[in-house]
């Protein structure tokens, strides 16, 4: 047996998505970690070996612009060029190279931790060494550092260094949440495995294990729905073991799961009511996911008050949006399988002391295992979530080795810092400006070849049917005055138009109405019908325009997206995915949805001009949408014209740095293993192929060049500082469209 010692600036233990991205956050801030993981592959419950897709704010399509940035978005959208059928063994590989990428981490592959080594009372305790077994190579690892992060979901290092946690559901009465029940119990959500079918292309017979149990004598057919050819995540209601113990019982939870999948594909295969002849079993997992143990106790508890009021935090480091998603004790076996479901009016904030220990000094946390109680956590603990938390927390952990602070100290004297640090390495937060004295771009006049000057849709495609009320969000920058609408008019009629804020800038459903119009219209085709709806509001922010139902009228649908405009309908008692069971059956639902809606704009163009997208906004502060798009536009690129912004300053300075950030849409929702194909495999508002020119004593040299890009962000690094005064970027194309969209330049 070998025994080791290794000596890192930090020690992330768990190598799911929170444990990668935190690594991967921590080493790009120039830290030596030593990453930890006791399976033979990285992701957690989201790779080969369990297969959940990494969902997170989207909701699965139902928040807009709410797409994860920062590295799980890098990890995302490389999935989406590399693995557009959803291979889970070539998302492995994605997050595999991810980790590899970076020298400044060590992968421990195999290696469980068991040992942790810490003292201290039991208010204010101190770890100084966790240990692992690496198994295969029978090596003793002791691993040692300043800061450890313990991403194992459960929470086993916490455990053991005599963290605070909580288990179970907490009591009604201490936090005033609607969905906690009147005692405190036990009770958790349960574990699942999945499985995948395929069609062998010639008759398959099947003969079950002797295990297998009968789901006819349960409820499971009677709740449920089947397909023969569904698989994976479709069956991520078959779970169990939330009223027995998820972690010390996981043997026997397996056991009964793998028993009630067997025998589901033996209801599919031998009932006789799927056409099911051809299909045959490709993977059955064997290592349950596992949703809930441990949750830590930090120097905030998020409460499912906060999510409900979106509250605001002087510690906003991550973003989620999930809906608090909470599934009955019972599981698969539930005589009334209705989970509970409560969508906030958006994206929320989570604090910086979520991330953190009360009581270990050192200790970090992140995904499945923060500070939060019982409820929160049904709306925190989807993975992209986790690995917006992770990377927060892998920064903090740098930043408390730089200045030699524990974490409580950086949340008390550092926040803004460690939020600034985490802008620029652009993770997935909303609502703060970076401010950084450093940067040369925001001291500069920028000016641009063009900007889009007008917000509208006019190239006509399919028609649709006003049959239920529809709408369409929009920029208003500084104002309205006249929204012209495309109409088909099959008889004479009045059409209603009502222009609504959003409330919070986070946020794209209708919140106040504004103003209201109606037009006297004329049968007749194609007709473009003008509504005065004046609104001059005291900051840019979005307008939602809502067409009201009429069934004489048609508005038309166009092939074309704009960056910053929307379109939805209104449906009614919608659930919010089929593949989540309904909402509480007392609960009426009207949800603005962009069903059959993404990427396909109602018409409509204003008769005023906007500022949404002119060259300044590059250096706003704002890297993501919030209250409006917040990037430059260009008007539509001609062929053989180039597009460029240009960075003037009144003198030379020293350029050794240039961040780009281009437009990702992350409106759109992506998802690792894909449930739903996409139509393209880069976004096609990224910038293709790019140049970066400096002039020096009258000459324009070319600093930096890129084809072929893929990436939201880009930092290119001079060999040797130029000094100039105008700088410019250079767009020769894009994925698609015919804009190019910049986010935001950091010069330094």
């Amino acid at each position: 047996m070998r025994f080791e010692t290794v000596i890192s600036d930090v020690t992330v233990i768990g190598g799911g998505l929170a444990g990668v991205c935190a690594a991967v956050s921590a080493a790009r801030l120039g830290k030596r970690v030593a990453l930890v993981q006791n399976r033979p592959v990285l992701g957690g419950n989201s790779s080969s070996e369990i297969r959940v897709w990494v969902l997170g704010a989207t909701g699965l399509g139902v928040n807009r612009y709410a797409r994860e940035t920062g590295i799980i978005g890098e990890m995302i959208v490389e999935n989406q060029y590399l693995n557009p059928d959803g291979n889970p063994y070539i998302w492995d590989m994605v997050m595999l190279e991810t980790v590899r990428k970076e020298s400044n981490i060590r992968l421990f592959l195999n290696t469980n931790v068991h040992e942790v080594e810490a003292d201290g009372d039991d208010l204010n305790r101190t770890i100084h060494s966790v240990t692992g077994w690496m198994m295969g190579s029978e090596r003793k690892i002791r691993f040692e550092s300043p800061v450890f992060l313990d991403c194992t979901g459960d929470g086993l290092v916490g455990f053991l260094a005599g963290a605070k946690y909580r288990l179970g559901r907490e009591a009604k009465s201490e936090f005033n949440e609607d969905w906690a029940p009147d005692e405190a119990d036990s009770i958790t959500l349960g574990s699942t495995l999945l499985f995948y079918t395929k069609d062998a292309g010639h008759p398959v017979k099947y003969i079950p294990p002797s295990f297998a149990k009968d789901i006819t004598q349960t409820a499971i057919p009677m709740k449920r729905v089947f397909k023969s050819g569904d698989s994976g995540c479709h069956y991520w209601w078959i779970e169990w073991g939330g009223e027995i113990d998820t972690l010390h019982d996981n043997e026997r939870i397996r056991d009964e799961l793998w028993s009630v999948i067997y025998g589901i594909w033996d209801y599919i295969k031998n009932s006789g009511k799927f056409d099911a002849d051809n299909m045959t079993l490709e993977w059955v997992g064997s290592v349950p996911g596992k949703r809930e143990y441990r949750r830590f106790v930090g120097d905030h508890m998020l409460t499912m008050n906060d999510l409900k009021e979106q509250a605001q935090f002087e510690d906003n480091v991550a973003m989620g949006g999930w809906s608090i998603d909470l599934h009955p004790p019972e599981g698969m076996y539930a005589s009334d399988y209705v989970s509970k479901l409560f969508c906030v009016d958006g994206t929320f904030r989570i604090p910086f002391r979520c991330l953190y220990s009360a009581n270990v000094s050192n200790l970090l946390f992140a995904g499945r295992n923060i500070s939060a109680t019982h409820v929160a956590f049904g709306a925190t603990r989807v993975m992209a979530t986790c690995s917006a938390m992770g990377e927060a927390a892998g920064a903090a952990a740098a930043l408390c080795v730089d200045k030699a602070v524990a974490p409580r100290e950086l949340y008390r004297h550092h926040i803004r810092e460690l939020q600034q640090t985490l802008l620029w390495q652009d993770a997935a937060m909303f609502g703060l400006t970076y401010e950084d004295a450093a940067d040369l771009a925001v001291r500069a006049k920028i000016t641009a070849s063009s900007h889009l000057a007008k917000v509208e849709v006019d190239d006509p495609g399919t028609p649709f049917e006003l049959d239920t009320d529809v709408a369409f969000l929009l920029p208003v920058d500084p104002r309205i005055d006249n929204i012209e609408i495309l109409l088909d008019v099959r008889q004479n009629t009045v059409v209603e138009v009502e222009v609504w804020g959003t409330g919070k800038p986070e946020n794209y459903i209708p919140h106040a109405m504004i103003v209201r119009s109606a037009a006297d219209v004329k049968a007749g085709g194609r007709q473009w019908v003008k509504f005065n709806l004046p609104w001059s509001p005291d900051q840019p922010q979005n307008a939602f325009v809502i067409v009201k139902e009429n069934a004489h009228i048609s508005l038309y649908q166009s092939q074309s997206p704009r960056t910053g405009v929307l379109s939805f309908i209104k449906e009614k008692n919608a659930n919010i995915s089929s593949l989540l069971t309904a909402l509480d059956n007392e609960q009426q639902v009207v949800k603005w949805s962009m069903k059959r809606l993404v990427r396909k704009p109602f018409c409509f163009r204003l008769t005023d001009d906007t500022h949404a997208y002119v060259p300044e906004k590059v250096t706003n502060g704002y890297l993501r949408p919030y209250g409006g798009p917040h990037m430059w536009v260009s008007a539509p690129m001609r062929e053989g014209r180039d597009e460029w912004l240009e960075l003037q300053w009144d003198r030379p300075y020293d350029v050794s740095e240039i961040h780009l950030t281009f437009n990702d849409d992350v409106n759109e929702d992506l998802v690792n293993l894909h449930y739903k194909r996409t139509p393209f495999e880069i976004i096609p508002e990224l910038v293709k192929n790019y140049r970066i020119e400096a002039q020096s004593n009258g000459a324009w040299t070319v600093l930096a060049a890129a084809s072929d890009n893929r990436k939201r962000r880009n930092v290119h690094r001079l060999d040797q500082a130029v000094k100039t005064d105008r700088l410019r970027l250079i767009i020769e194309s894009t994925n698609g469209t015919p804009f190019a969209e910049v986010v935001a330049i950091r010069v330094v």
